[in-house]
């Protein structure tokens, strides 16, 4: 019997994206995977019904996809449907495992098979499973309109009757996939962009995009980037000092986008209470760390509020509110996954001796199986 694929559909607030869009899923049913979609899983992506099934899917009841060898899903389930998941089924999502690790025990006690998309390595054999890159690739570009958006102000150089107007200035702080998304698309709008990171390698990164990379005073080393490439957490007399050195970088900026996050550690405060002031007025901030608590310290996550004349903004999920492509990104990351570790008539291949396949397997056989998620269960256990 071929291996059942499962795409339930999402249930989480506001989320809008589905795991495996028609071409994806008719993909895999060419390499003689089965593929069942619950009842309208697709409609929020704009999928419907109909096309699952022209693409070879069957659309069924939310507990037959559920009931898959493989559930593939976008955000972690409820515990109501881990449940249902059949003895020694696999589940592939964006689990968050660092920022809720207790889920892992819950997912080894049902002998789960937990596959975390977060978790896949960071080499070059991996940049088709890199759905985290993809999602920060679209969280940034929508900042950015956002910021436009909001601003009173316009973003480009205009030259009118009446005078000129010089180009906005905006702020990026941190240059990873979703900073550098989002100078690209200020740019693209007409803006004069800026950026500054801890790392020293992203001022290469920054320039490359003719963007101007920002230097504080205290050297950036590339001993500041992990092996995971994000940035490590600052000591915090050395973060203390950054957030002031940045306040005057803050204060002449239209727009500041901040992206710095890690999982499962809280956001670094990268502009102060001091830096909104110093902000003229009708400014804005987009805090694409709103979900970690927040690179501005005056941030209320999921909610745009004003403070000292100055718009903050702190989103949540930016890549389901462009659920199209953002689905269809998150697919193909999902199907690479499949393609590399399931078989069509034999299931999941447990291979840990493959680097991506211990790196992304968070639980298995009723353990634990992420070193990283492990290490957060016991230091949590011990405080």
């Amino acid at each position: 019997m071929a291996t059942l694929v499962g795409v339930p559909k999402e249930t989480a607030d506001g989320e809008r994206r589905v795991a495996l869009v028609p071409e994806v899923a008719g993909r895999l049913a060419d390499r003689d995977f089965r593929v069942v979609v619950e009842r309208g899983a697709g409609e929020t992506a704009h999928h419907a019904d109909d096309a699952y099934e022209d693409a070879g899917a069957t659309v069924a009841d939310r507990a037959e996809a559920l009931g898959a060898d493989v559930v593939t899903c976008v955000q972690a389930l409820p515990d109501d449907d881990l449940d249902q998941l059949n003895d020694g089924a696999a589940l592939v999502g964006l689990l968050a495992p660092l920022d809720e690790p207790e889920r892992a025990r819950s997912l080894a006690e049902r002998g789960v098979t937990a596959l975390a998309m977060e978790l896949v390595p960071r080499i070059s054999r991996a940049q088709k499973m890199d759905a985290l890159s993809a999602m920060s690739s679209i969280g940034g570009y929508k900042a950015a309109l956002m910021a436009a958006h909001k601003l009173p102000r316009f973003f480009p150089l205009l030259t009118t009757a009446a005078g000129t107007i010089r180009p906005a200035t905006v702020l990026v702080l941190g240059a990873g996939v979703a900073g550098l998304q989002a100078i690209a698309t200020a740019q693209r709008l007409g803006a004069k962009a800026l950026a500054y990171d801890i790392r020293a390698a992203a001022a290469e990164e920054v320039e490359s995009l003719g963007a101007e990379f920002v230097e504080l005073e205290f050297e950036t080393q590339k001993k500041n980037e992990d092996t995971g490439g994000y940035a490590e957490e600052l000591q915090q007399e050395k973060q203390e000092r950054q957030t002031e050195l940045l306040v005057p970088h803050i204060g002449n900026a239209d727009a500041v986008i901040t992206t710095a996050l890690i999982p499962g550690r809280p956001a670094p405060v990268l502009v102060n209470e001091d830096a909104v002031r110093a902000m003229v007025p009708g400014s804005v901030i987009v805090d694409l760390a709103a979900t970690g608590g927040g690179n501005c310290a005056l941030t209320e996550p999921g909610e745009t509020i004003t403070r000292h004349d100055v718009t903050i903004m702190g989103p949540r999920n930016l890549p389901a509110t462009l659920p199209v492509h953002a689905s269809q990104l998150y697919a193909r990351t999902v199907a690479a996954l499949l393609e590399e570790f399931v078989d069509a008539e034999d299931g999941v291949r447990a291979d840990f001796e493959d680097d991506i396949f211990e790196g992304a397997c968070l639980t298995h056989d009723g353990e634990i199986r992420s070193e990283r998620v492990r290490s957060v269960l016991e230091a949590s256990a011990e405080s």
